[in-house]
This record gives C-alpha cells, sequence and structure tokens, in this order.
C-alpha cells in the first residue's frame, strides 16, 4: 500500500496548482471588457480540486459521476482545440501545442473517474487512494500513465527557457515582446501570437484577445511587480502542468 503521507503531499500540491490557477483567473479581471480567462486555468482549477479529492478523501468535493461530467465537457474541448490546431499546424501541434497535453489530462480524468474500482469507488468520489483502489482496463491506465510522462519531460525541458527569461524581466530588463515571444515558444497562453489564429489559447472576455503576459489596457511586463510577472509568466502555467502530469501519472500507476 501507498504510505498516507505521500498521497498527502501530492493532496497538497494538488490544492497549490488550484490555488495558483484560481490566482491567474483573478488577476485576468474577466469582469472587464477584453479580459482573457484562459481555459487552462479553467482546467488546472478543476483538476487540482479533483485530483486533492482522489489522494485524500477528506478533501473529495463531487459524487464521481459529476466530475466525469465537467471532464467529458473539458475533454470534448481540448480536443476541439487540438482539432483546430492541427489543421493551422499539423502533426506539431501533436507533439509542442499546448492543448494535446490538455487533451490528455482531461480524457485521464474521465477514464479514472469512469473506471474506478471499489474499495474506493463510491457516490461520493474516489475517498482517496490509500484504500488500494484499481482501475477497469488497466492496460489504457499505462497508456495513459505513458503519454503524460512523456509531455511531463518535453515540459521540463521548456521550463529551464522559460525560467531564464522570466528572471531577466523581473530584474527589468527585458521587454514585453521578448517575453511574448518566449511564450509563444512553447505554446503557452499566448492570444494575440498564436499561431492558429486570434482567441487561439484563451477565452475572451471581450473583443480584444491579448496574453497574460502583454496584458490588456497596455499594461508592459516593466510596470508590473515581480510577483504579477511570476504568476503570469508562462513558466508558472507549465509548471502547473508539470505537477499535474507527475500526479496524475502516479496515480494511474499506483491503480493499474
Amino acid at each position: 500500500m501507498t504510505p498516507g503521507w505521500i498521497l498527502d503531499i501530492f493532496a497538497a500540491i494538488m490544492l497549490v496548482v488550484a490555488a495558483v490557477s484560481a490566482a491567474r483567473l483573478v488577476a485576468a479581471r474577466p469582469w472587464q471588457p477584453g479580459a482573457v480567462v484562459t481555459d487552462t486555468d479553467i482546467s488546472h482549477l478543476l483538476m487540482g480540486i479533483a485530483m486533492a479529492g482522489m489522494l485524500t478523501a477528506s478533501l473529495t468535493t463531487l459524487p464521481n459521476g459529476a466530475w466525469v461530467a465537467v471532464f467529458a465537457v473539458l475533454t470534448a474541448w481540448f480536443g476541439y482545440r487540438v482539432v483546430r490546431d492541427y489543421r493551422a499546424s499539423g502533426a506539431r501541434a501533436l507533439a509542442v501545442g499546448h492543448c494535446a497535453p490538455h487533451l490528455v489530462h482531461s480524457a485521464a480524468m474521465v477514464y479514472m473517474f469512469s473506471a474506478i474500482t471499489a474499495p474506493a469507488a463510491s457516490s461520493a468520489g474516489m475517498g482517496g487512494m490509500s484504500g488500494m483502489s484499481t482501475l477497469h482496463v488497466p492496460t489504457l491506465a499505462f497508456v495513459f500513465a505513458l503519454i503524460l510522462i512523456g509531455y511531463t519531460v518535453w515540459d521540463l525541458d521548456q521550463l529551464s527557457g522559460l525560467r531564464a527569461g522570466l528572471t531577466v524581466a523581473v530584474a527589468g530588463q527585458a521587454s514585453p515582446a521578448l517575453m511574448v515571444a518566449q511564450a509563444g515558444a512553447v505554446g503557452t497562453e499566448i492570444g494575440a501570437g498564436a499561431a492558429a489564429g486570434p482567441g487561439a489559447d484563451g477565452l475572451a472576455a471581450g473583443p480584444s484577445a491579448g496574453s497574460g503576459e502583454a496584458g490588456s489596457g497596455g499594461t508592459t511586463a516593466r510596470g508590473r511587480s515581480g510577483a504579477m510577472l511570476v504568476l503570469d509568466s508562462p513558466g508558472t502555467v507549465v509548471g502547473c502542468r508539470i505537477a499535474m502530469g507527475v500526479t496524475m501519472s502516479l496515480m494511474l500507476i499506483i491503480m493499474i
């Protein structure tokens, strides 16, 4: 059996991811015209809450069926995004596009909540994983884990470059254009510079879809605090995605 304290640590990490995603959503000021609310942050917020409940019974929120419905909608949404990116960029969208990992994450969540077996399965959630819950069709769990590990390794490779760019920006030596260029290199939340067209990387709450790095209303990187630069950095998004991928892979492997 997996020690409960290890699961509690990963549950805490998931709550941190959810909190960071919630903070990013609030910082986007969706109530203002032209604000950008990214589907990535919404996905990370929901997954963080759901996965914390999977790992620790006391953090369980919604019933399994409700989470299946939530992540089925996210799977359909990111599936649409991947198809659109594929039409614009070809197979590259599956390898380096930021929507493909989120599609796999969402589909894996649907699978885990649908395929969970006794003793952890219940109408109130998975009840924590310390009860040695297993999954139907374990081969599918193994395939999901391998894909998630692959995307996580790729994200780790990209994170070093993003971290270097953020360090320079926080020191006041980088321009907004540099930040946008670095973010675009890994296909993160850059609405205005996305290859797939306007609004490809976020849900615009108004007529203008700018990136979190450039900001709306003419805000620049030089005029923002270091804390806000870190929060809005594409590296923060990639870091949350890495934490999500590692935790989800661990959960799948434990339940095989």
